[in-house]
């Protein structure tokens, strides 16, 4: 899996002790199910199931629930006052199952 993160988000993993955990959402939709992703450098908790997938800049720890990981994970930091890092799954903010 290939990490592709935005300068600004590599720096705000590196001053939050240097690890992005990511996890799926799964959503209805319509007649199907979607699933998007939610990072965080704070675990949500024991109930995820997460592998260490390492990285050059910073620990990426990823719950896929089952799947396959992503051929490219993306990375991006966003909002002017309260930041939040956001991961897209090889480039896209939701994946259909």
């Amino acid at each position: 899996m290939k990490v592709v993160a935005t300068l600004e988000a590599v720096r705000f993993i590196r001053e939050h002790r240097g690890q992005l955990f990511v996890w799926v959402v799964s959503l209805r939709y319509g007649a199907g199910n979607v699933f998007a992703l939610e990072a965080s450098t704070d675990s949500p908790g024991p109930e995820h199931d997460f592998r260490l997938m390492g990285g050059d800049d910073f620990d990426v720890l990823l719950d896929t629930e089952g799947r396959e990981p992503p051929e490219e994970l993306h990375v991006a930091l966003r909002g002017r006052l309260r930041k939040q890092l956001r991961a897209y799954w090889n480039g896209n903010s939701f994946t259909q199952d």
